[in-house]
């Protein structure tokens, strides 16, 4: 947690008092409006990024998936996130070609009006539960035998679009470790098949993904990830 606000700004401010209040650990990333937190769902365990773009009245939102795409799957991972993205409402899944992350990515513009916790608390639990529910089925695009449309057919035969609870669907122990436990409402195949491509992986398993960043035939793994660049830094406005 933060011990107080490091801007001014009423969307930095708003987003640090969500979080302090929902009792997430954060982390503040120095010289920016950009805070870093991990997120353990029931499908894995990855890295949240918020930040307030004060002078846009942007709040975004950004769950990053922990595993580059290797560059031989990046076309499987493009059709995957595209028909992922067909028929989305609240936020879109992105892939970087350059390094093959994938994130996703909800947002809100609040000119005119100002960013209240609620509407932090629909933009964070929707963005999570969905990469909480698509995750499985796009390790098995990359690292497995699926196509994206079958995985993407199994996943919206029970994708459940109403989020308006806010995230008071979540467990307060949402954790990897419990997989399956409180499942009724997961595709049990998703389970047992991620279960399954874990268990599947070598021990050093993402090691030969780190070892020469700059080769061209290969984009750096999680490891060698380049570091959040907020829109504002790469000229987005």
């Amino acid at each position: 947690m933060l011990d107080k606000p490091m801007h001014d700004g009423q969307i930095f401010n708003a987003m640090v008092a969500f979080f302090e209040d929902d009792d997430w650990n954060f982390q503040w990333v120095d010289g920016t409006s950009v805070l870093t937190m991990g997120f353990t769902g029931r499908s894995g365990k990855w890295m949240c990024f918020a930040q307030a773009r004060e002078e846009q009245h942007q709040f975004v939102y950004y769950s990053v998936c922990p595993l580059n795409v290797p560059r031989d799957r990046l076309a499987a991972a493009a059709e995957f996130v595209t028909r992922a993205n067909y028929g989305m409402i609240i936020g879109n899944f992105e892939l970087d070609y350059t390094d093959g992350e994938i994130r996703y990515k909800t947002s809100i513009d609040v000119e005119g009006d100002s960013l209240s916790a609620p509407l932090v608390k629909q933009l964070v639990y929707a963005n999570v539960l969905i990469m909480d529910r698509y995750l499985p089925g796009l390790m098995r695009v990359i690292y497995g035998d699926s196509t994206p449309l079958e995985e993407i057919e199994r996943i919206e035969a029970g994708r459940h679009e109403d989020f308006g609870d806010g995230g008071e669907g979540l467990d307060e122990d949402y954790d990897d470790d419990d997989l399956d436990d409180d499942d009724d409402d997961l595709d049990q195949d998703l389970i047992d098949d991620l279960n399954r491509f874990r268990d599947s992986l070598p021990p050093d398993f993402g090691d030969e993904l780190d070892e020469d960043p700059d080769d061209d035939d290969q984009p750096p793994g999680n490891g060698g990830r380049r570091p959040f660049i907020p829109p504002d830094d790469i000229g987005l406005n």
